[in-house]
């Protein structure tokens, strides 16, 4: 695209990211234009074979991936070719690793590349008990030391003067069924660019500055799990899994009350509440369930008691897991809750007074401009978005290309008869075939159109009432000699 004012360049091109949720499959496709990122789609179908954000039935879950780039392609006039991915957030562990490079131009600044090569280095030197099992998920550079007693962050050594770098990590190990899973839903014709550890660019896509530097505990709280990962100095210092999340507490309604799934989803969403005493009026309203005659009547506080029963043995594991990081007393940004199930009603205020931190619910910065409205902005559309800001900062190629759109066919125009005969040449051997009028009576006063033939020996018709006449002339004298 160019700007033809200013006569300047602009380079443009697709982004697209799947978030592969244990309750939906999240689509984002963004419009990438320099700095300039505007999300044109953002769509959630319902997901199949995924339990706890993990595959394990990938046919099912391949048709849910497909219908959800069919809708995006259709809307956006597209072809989707490629997608970033995030994997999955359960039973993952982390381990500490390190390496070291002897650097081979001590007197020239450390530039970034050298920072990503000792990066590399530890993943690939790391000793997994079990390859054939376990996978790398991804890395976060803890520190870099200098000099053997200086500690720098990974912006800080960038620029510095030194013979030899130690770079120290936390690395993050999963199952590798998993990932090959994931790798089963793209093989035919959309490839993956990127697999992402999600709760990186989560961090990217709601966190502030000053959160990640004062210390923040980011509580992603989806259908099938609930990760907590905490930050402290811009960097991610811990990272814990719970295998559960708001889809057990529909499971809860679902077994204590008798109702289906979809149903119990609903009712959770619309009726449910954190901690029923301070619902007030709500308290007392009663549901009338029509699924049988007479009908069942669901007071709505209950449904609020089995809610808050599950909610709070979940924040019971949560406050456990930063108990066990040790970083609890240097949470000055509190405790930011994002994913799908952070919007039950009541859990922000219920999760503050069972802590003492200060919570929030975390949305998608405003980094990006999308259409009002857009489903983009909820809590539930932070992976897909954090993905695609991810994406764009590293740079990777265009996801998708626009389809020809198909001029409409106009009919050609047809010139108006023209009245005058036009004289063609004869042939030699045939001829000349002429228009034969339409007989009229005589009562209709009207004129056949054309020229007569003036000469009785050219013309198709004369030819056929000459013969016509033989033989009547025939007939008549056959008819009086008998």
């Amino acid at each position: 695209m160019t700007d033809s004012k200013n006569n300047i360049s602009f380079d443009e091109k697709y982004l697209a990211a799947i978030d592969l949720g244990t309750a939906k499959i999240g689509i984002c496709v963004a419009k990438v234009q320099e700095r300039d990122i505007h999300i044109v789609h953002y769509n959630e179908v319902p997901s199949e074979g995924i339990q706890s954000s993990a595959i394990y039935i990938p046919m099912l879950t391949a048709k849910a991936v497909r219908k959800a780039i069919n809708e995006a392609e259709k809307e956006l006039m597209i072809q989707i070719k490629s997608v970033v991915v995030g994997m999955p957030r359960n039973d993952v562990f982390q381990v500490s690793a390190s390496a070291k490079l002897e650097r081979d131009n001590p007197d020239e600044f450390v530039s970034p590349e050298e920072v990503r090569s000792i990066k590399e280095s530890a993943l690939k030197t790391y000793p997994l008990e079990n390859p054939v099992r376990m996978a790398i998920y991804g890395a976060v550079a803890q520190s870099f030391t200098i000099d053997e007693d200086m500690c720098l962050s990974e912006k800080e050594i960038v620029g510095t003067l030194t013979p030899t770098i130690e770079g120290n990590f936390k690395v993050f190990i999963g199952r590798k069924q998993a990932v090959l899973a994931i790798e089963k839903l793209f093989k035919e014709d959309v490839t993956i660019q990127k697999k992402y550890f999600l709760p990186e660019v989560m961090a990217k896509a709601t966190l502030s500055k000053e959160e990640l530097k004062a210390g923040v505990a980011l509580v992603d709280i989806g259908a099938g799990v609930t990760s907590i990962s905490i930050y402290k100095g811009n960097v991610m210092r811990y990272y814990a899994a719970i295998p559960f999340g708001g889809k057990t507490v529909s499971g809860d309604i679902e077994t204590e009350c008798s109702l289906d799934e979809d149903l119990a989803e609903r009712i959770k969403k619309r009726f449910g509440y954190c901690q029923p005493d301070k619902m007030g009026k709500e308290n007392e309203k009663v549901l009338q369930i029509r699924l049988t005659d007479p009908y069942r009547e669901i007071p709505v506080r209950y449904i609020s008691e089995v809610i808050t029963a599950r909610y709070r043995e979940l924040i019971d594991a949560i406050l456990f897991h930063i108990q066990e990081s040790g970083l609890q007393n240097g949470l000055r940004g509190g405790i930011v809750l994002t994913g799908g199930a952070a919007e039950q009603n009541g859990l922000e205020a219920m999760v503050r007074e069972l802590s003492g931190f200060n919570v929030r619910k975390g949305y998608p910065k405003p980094l990006f401009s999308a259409p009002v409205g857009s489903k983009v902005f909820c809590t539930s559309a932070t992976a897909a978005v954090g993905m695609i800001l991810a994406a764009n900062e590293e740079g990777l190629m265009d996801c998708a290309t626009e389809m020809p759109v198909e001029e409409e066919v106009k009919p050609t125009p047809v010139a108006e008869p023209v009245q005058d005969p036009v004289e063609e040449p004869v042939s030699p051997t045939e001829p000349p075939v002429e228009s034969v009028p339409q007989p009229t009576g005589e009562r209709s006063g009207r004129k056949p159109k054309g020229p007569k033939p003036t000469d009785p020996n050219q013309g198709v018709l004369p030819l056929i009432w000459t013969t016509v006449k033989d033989t009547l002339l025939k007939f008549y004298d056959e008819s009086n000699k008998e």
